[in-house]
């Protein structure tokens, strides 16, 4: 369970105030996969970062019961100078978990080859954004936080992302940020729009799709 109470976030940037959120209160249930959907700059990724606690809200107050991954395909606390299986390691050691089933686990999901045991430097984007999403599915959260990560690669890798995903919500919950709203629809059983600062919450995923396309449409 993840539950906003009063929250606002604001960002002033260069002299000018943009609201992300304005005094929200809403409660992502527990178990359940959401679809985050919104258009372009609505604050998407800046809350799944308020849920992860890397970016603190302006205002009011969010809790949550269980364990919260980071942003999935978020690389930015890896260390360059370490090789992808060290920084599993290193991860896994913070979350208390078997690091050599880690390691073993991302070493094969994420397909990275002789790089795994490279300098994260020496990574393409693509390549952390893989390591990333393996490493997080590598862990049982209650909740993952999702943020467009299975974009990235080839089809067989995106093929293989969607059924472990599947496979991970067996046993817990998500926030999914997709532009795909074909993902939405086969990962979600939830949806949450958010639109000028507001929240909304649909059980129909179908419904949110289309209050979000129109949402879309009237923007255009």
């Amino acid at each position: 369970m993840i539950r906003f109470e009063n929250v606002s976030k604001t960002f002033v940037m260069e002299g000018k105030r943009k609201t992300i959120m304005e005094n929200v209160s809403m409660t992502f249930p527990s178990g359940r996969s959401v679809g985050l959907l919104g258009r372009n700059g609505a604050g998407k990724s800046t809350l799944l970062k308020m849920i992860a606690g890397t970016e603190p809200p302006t205002s009011g107050k969010i809790s949550s019961s269980g364990s919260i991954s980071w942003p999935v395909g978020f690389a930015g606390s890896f260390h360059p100078e370490l090789s992808g299986a060290q920084n599993c390691r290193f991860i896994g050691r913070i979350y208390g978990v078997d690091t050599d089933e880690l390691i073993a686990f991302v070493e094969d999901f994420a397909g990275l080859g002789v790089h795994f045991h490279l300098p994260l430097k020496t990574y393409s984007s693509g390549m952390k954004s893989r390591l990333a999403f393996g490493t997080s599915m590598g862990i049982a959260f209650d909740t993952y936080l999702v943020d467009e990560i299975t974009a990235v690669g080839d089809a067989s890798f995106k093929a293989r992302s969607d059924a472990l995903f599947k496979e991970r919500m067996r046993n817990a919950g998500a926030v999914v940020v997709s532009h795909s709203m074909r993902q939405i629809s086969q990962l979600c059983d939830a949806v949450v729009v958010l639109e000028d600062g507001h929240l909304t919450f649909y059980d129909d995923v179908d419904q949110g799709i289309r209050d979000h396309e129109d949402n879309m449409k009237r923007r255009a």
